[in-house]
């Protein structure tokens, strides 16, 4: 090599040396996951709930090296949208993700905001297949979502109503206390549809029992329960059966508490978000709640899954985990994996039919996204509320010093509701 040439390599050397890090090479681009939830408004605890839980499932993605792909590993990024829980500002934040270019839908809270993004889905997907998108759903359980609405696009991760409330109906079926029952329900899609497939499986399980109320209340305008409380003692129910969540159960079940009632609950959600704190002492042994999990599920590595959590959320308001979100993160990240692309399509192909034994989560929870009609099945836990410190309740929940202990653990298949899905995938 003459002079000119070598001296000329050596710059060139020395000059890319000294190119900081961020120019020689730049980092992965994230993949970006979009979360459409109401985080303000009456619900808005129950969507801040949601954004930890999936915002500690991305980091524990991310702590491994993120999502491997043939270009390289990319991280998982959550980026938040508040729709204030309601469904035509749900849509306008659907077309500024799908504008942003996220492929990636996550949402929950309302099975009617769910509706409205499964048909907004459809009619984009199939117009503009170049920017197409998936949601994730992990909470709106209204059973059409995955029966006469089913769609390619949609993957639900959370059992629906009638999968908790074969789980519930089993436990009310050996509860010979209960002879009178009062339903009281949200007016909407799933509330509706809870208040009837109570009846019918009720009616099924345990003819002797007597439905004395059945009602049906606006979603989340409802100030004072006090007047709902009030007609359900009136009825002479000894128990009630209810899908309400968030500040419609705690408000609900606090005014049964105002009024000295010593009703069962038989809930969806009693679990948390205020209601065990709300219901205090006369909840022992009478609120039960039908969940994925819960923190006192026995074995070591519930228990380490759950510490884990509470180091990273160590306010007790802060509380709730939902072992099903992490569960839905991993099965996305597995699906981009499977199909070795980000691409929606793909990866919704990957997904339908995967099966996920949770071994990052220490094998806590796991599932099976039934191709048919992409509804996770799933193990479930009826459990019911006691004393912290009482056997089987090592842990309170937010704080209150009550827990909940396992009455009954069903299996996947003990849960299992037949579909009417009949989905077409594009092309």
């Amino acid at each position: 090599m003459n002079q000119p040439v070598a001296r000329r390599a050596l710059l060139a050397l020395a000059a890319g040396a000294l190119l900081p890090p961020a120019v020689a090479q730049a980092p992965a681009a994230p993949l970006r996951l979009a979360l459409i939830e109401g985080l303000s408004g009456p619900f808005a605890n129950a969507g801040e709930a949601v954004f930890r839980n999936l915002q500690w499932a991305v980091e524990r993605v991310n702590a491994r090296g993120g999502v491997a792909l043939p270009g390289g590993r990319r991280p998982l990024a959550l980026v938040r949208f508040d729709s204030k829980g309601q469904a035509e500002e749900a849509l306008a934040l659907l077309r500024s993700a799908i504008d942003q270019r996220i492929g990636f839908v996550l949402q929950g809270n309302s099975s009617a905001v769910a509706a409205a993004l499964i048909d907004a889905l459809n009619k984009h997907n199939e117009r503009d297949p170049a920017r197409r998108a998936i949601l994730l759903n992990y909470s709106a359980v209204d059973p059409s979502l995955t029966n006469e609405r089913c769609s390619p696009w949609h993957f639900r991760f959370d059992a629906h109503a009638d999968m908790r409330l074969a789980a519930l109906v089993e436990v009310l079926r050996s509860d010979r206390e209960v002879r009178r029952l009062y339903l009281i329900n949200q007016d909407y899609s799933f509330g509706q549809h809870v208040a009837r497939q109570a009846r019918a499986m009720i009616a099924a399980a345990r003819p002797d029992i007597e439905i004395v109320g059945d009602e049906l209340h606006p979603l989340g305008r409802v100030k004072d329960f006090l007047p709902y409380a009030t007609k359900i003692r009136a009825s002479g129910a000894q128990a009630v059966l209810t899908g309400n969540w968030g500040n419609d159960l705690t408000q609900l079940v606090r005014a049964a508490r105002d009024l000295g009632e010593s009703l069962k609950f038989y809930t969806f959600y009693g679990n948390a978000l205020g209601a065990p704190a709300a219901i205090g002492e006369a909840g022992v042994g009478r609120v039960l709640a039908v969940a994925e999990w819960h923190p006192n599920v026995s074995g070591a590595a519930s228990q380490a899954f759950y510490a884990e959590f509470r180091r990273r959320f160590p306010d007790p308001r802060d509380d709730y985990v939902h072992a099903r979100m992490h569960l839905m993160i991993e099965m996305l990240a597995a699906a981009i994996e499977r199909a070795g692309s980000a691409e929606p399509l793909a990866v919704a192909q990957a997904l339908s039919g995967l099966s996920h034994d949770g071994a990052a989560l220490g094998g806590v929870h796991r599932g099976t996204m039934r191709a048919a009609d992409h509804q996770l099945q799933q193990s479930l836990v009826v459990s019911v509320m006691d004393r912290a410190g009482r056997p089987g309740v090592a842990h309170d929940v937010e704080g209150s010093g009550f827990g909940f202990r396992t009455v009954r653990t069903f299996s996947a298949d003990e849960v299992a509701q037949p579909h009417a899905c009949r989905m077409t995938w594009p092309g």
